[in-house]
């Protein structure tokens, strides 16, 4: 088993080989909570969520997948358990269904509920996160700040430190940032819009005139013929 604990970042293997212990989870399916007390007392209290797994042969579970077995799947961009190589590309791949069989080797799980007791190395630590957070409203959302707050003292920045080198500062770029360039921006580009808006509906206008002229130019010349023919056929009447 692959326990993770989202509130703390920590993670652990757990290995367990009894069978009544497994046969527990056997026809769950992804998404699904499990009761901990199945595992041991050291559980008691605690509800996990099957979040996926892998077959003995290496081959990842794929949700919507309603089978046990292993299927041959053509997957394109955007699907799980497939990345996109070429664009445009689709490929044909094995996965394992979603619901959870003896031919589980790693099942993923991830704790929902803390039970009554501490387990140690997933409950007991807090790995700190790596990296931040990059969009502004996220920036927002974690620090409870306002719009017109400044998000570059809240970037949560790190060290690099490299051998017989000065160590360096990194810091994310803030995505999604409304700043008086960007509105500036965008104001000029509304203008342009519009600008080439109205420019098409004088050339609208114009062509419209000038089909206008050009089809009582083409009557015109038609009536003028028409009469010249008539002149000339009352002519040689006449003679």
């Amino acid at each position: 088993f692959n326990v993770s604990n989202p509130a703390t970042g920590a993670q652990k293997c757990l290995e367990i080989d009894d069978e009544r212990k497994l046969r527990e989870f056997y026809d769950k399916r992804m998404n699904q909570e499990v009761v901990g007390d199945v595992l041991g007392d050291e559980f008691k209290g605690y509800i996990f969520k099957i979040s996926g797994g892998n077959d003995k042969q290496g081959f990842p579970m794929k949700q919507g997948v309603m089978t046990t077995k292993r299927v041959r799947l053509l997957l394109r961009k955007g699907s799980s358990c497939y990345r996109q190589r070429r664009k445009g590309e689709r490929k044909r791949k094995s996965v394992r269904g979603c619901i959870v069989s003896g031919d589980i080797q790693v099942l993923n799980l991830v704790i929902v509920k803390k039970g009554e007791g501490d387990l140690p190395g997933l409950t007991d630590t807090n790995v700190p996160r790596r990296l931040g957070p990059k969009r502004a409203t996220r920036i927002r959302k974690l620090f409870a700040l306002d719009k017109g707050d400044n998000l570059e003292q809240y970037r949560v920045k790190r060290e690099i430190a490299r051998e017989g080198k000065k160590p360096t500062i990194k810091a994310p770029k803030i995505q999604r940032l409304v700043t008086p360039e960007r509105l500036q921006r965008k104001r000029a580009l509304k203008a342009n819009k519009r600008d080439r808006g109205q420019e098409d509906k004088l050339q609208k206008a114009a062509y419209v005139k000038l089909k206008a002229l050009r089809v009582k130019q083409a009557k015109e010349r038609r009536a003028e013929q028409a009469s010249k023919r008539r002149s000339q056929n009352s002519a040689t009447k006449s003679s």
